[in-house]
């Protein structure tokens, strides 16, 4: 069975940090980019940065572009966003999506094949 599970999410402070994670089950990393994605309650999903299969290169918004980092660690299966310099406006649901078929600019705006079921993450004092 092809399972995504985020975690790390959780409350904190304005200019804290947070560390998600995406663990994949049933199959493997290796062949697919992945991508973090967050969404409110009707708002629109925004990409939020996009790691490739292949070479490792990594695609961010611009509003988390130098505060956030994509990576992916293959031998455990999993990829992590960390998140520093947190802001009120980083309050959202986030989740990530896995894809075998799309580069990460294309990744970021189309989305993944699997999902996970989301972690919330809310900045607030």
């Amino acid at each position: 069975q092809v399972q995504l599970v985020e975690s790390g999410g959780g409350l904190v402070q304005p200019g804290g940090s947070l560390r998600l994670s995406c663990a994949a089950s049933g199959f493997t990393l290796d062949y697919y980019a992945i991508g973090w994605f967050r969404q409110a309650p009707g708002k629109e999903r925004e990409g939020v940065s996009c790691i490739s299969s292949s070479d490792g290169s990594t695609y961010y918004a611009d509003s988390v572009k130098g505060r956030f980092t994509i990576s992916r660690d293959n031998a455990k299966n999993t990829v992590y966003l960390q998140m520093n310099s947190l802001k009120p406006e980083d309050t959202d649901v986030y989740y990530c999506a896995a894809s075998p078929r799309w580069t990460i600019q294309t990744m970021c705006v189309m989305g993944g094949d699997y999902w996970g079921q989301g972690t919330q993450v809310t900045v607030s004092s």
